[in-house]
């Protein structure tokens, strides 16, 4: 029996389901999954990806790896890898990634079609010469005030992030959600959930299921036509500590508030 047919069996029995029952979240037929299970056909990439979903489990572990014999640690890990190793990028002429825009506008279809590469081969394309090439990047305009000073309407460049644990605390992501949408946050990890702060204090930090995430994107540049507001004041280097300090105290507490 491949890998993927038994997995997708031994993920089944895992949960307690029937065929009719996977079959039914898969919007498939009885047979389909019987004849998945008994190696008398192999999902599709479609096919793949609906199970990856449902799972929450990559493709690549799904194809390679007997879920049967991992370890319980390593069975946790992968449940809350991003899910999504398959990423639809273009390139131009010269044969080189290309950056796509997510505008605001662009955001909710962004969420269906994030892997869809005639989607995303119709998103805008810009140019930033300072990022190394040796990354994929993409663009995302940014809505509200909640990451001031950095405003509403500014484009954050992401670097792509293939595994949660390549996360770093307290450093900048865009995070393509289930439930949330896109999002631009501070991020610290905390097991399989992660909470997100915003550096707009009036915003309170909350958390979500690493399961939740679709994609990840480390922020490493901005660009903005507005000059940020800071109402004719000025911060010095202690004064940027202090409040990063307080932040990291306010997390301490958040957690201890959770255990």
């Amino acid at each position: 029996m491949s890998m993927v047919n038994k997995n997708l069996r031994f993920l089944r029995l895992q949960k307690g389901w029937t065929q009719k029952e996977l079959a039914e979240k898969l919007s498939l037929k009885q047979p389909v999954i019987g004849a998945y299970e008994e190696e008398r056909a192999t999902p599709p990439l479609a096919c793949l990806m609906e199970i990856s979903d449902l799972f929450k489990i990559s493709i690549d572990t799904l194809s390679r790896k007997d879920l049967s014999k991992l370890p319980e640690v390593k069975w946790r890990e992968a449940a809350v890898a991003v899910k999504r190793e398959v990423l639809a990028i273009t390139v131009n002429s010269e044969d080189k990634e290309n950056i796509e825009l997510v505008s605001q506008k662009a955001a909710a279809g962004y969420l269906n079609g994030y892997q869809d590469p005639e989607y995303i081969k119709d998103l805008p394309k810009l140019s930033l010469p300072v990022l190394p090439r040796n990354a994929t990047y993409r663009a995302f305009e940014i809505k509200g005030d909640s990451m001031l000073p950095i405003q509403s309407g500014a484009i954050v460049f992401g670097e792509y992030v293939e595994k949660l644990p390549e996360v770093k605390n307290g450093k900048l992501y865009v995070l393509v959600t289930e439930n949330d949408g896109i999002v631009f946050k501070r991020v610290f990890m905390n097991d399989d959930k992660l909470l997100l702060v915003s550096d707009n204090r009036e915003y309170e930090p909350y958390s979500i299921s690493a399961a939740d995430i679709k994609e990840i994107w480390v922020v490493k540049a901005f660009f903005s036509t507005k000059f940020p507001d800071m109402d004719g004041t000025s911060f010095s280097a202690d004064q940027l500590a202090a409040s990063v300090l307080e932040l990291q105290e306010e997390i301490k507490q958040l957690r201890k508030t959770k255990k």
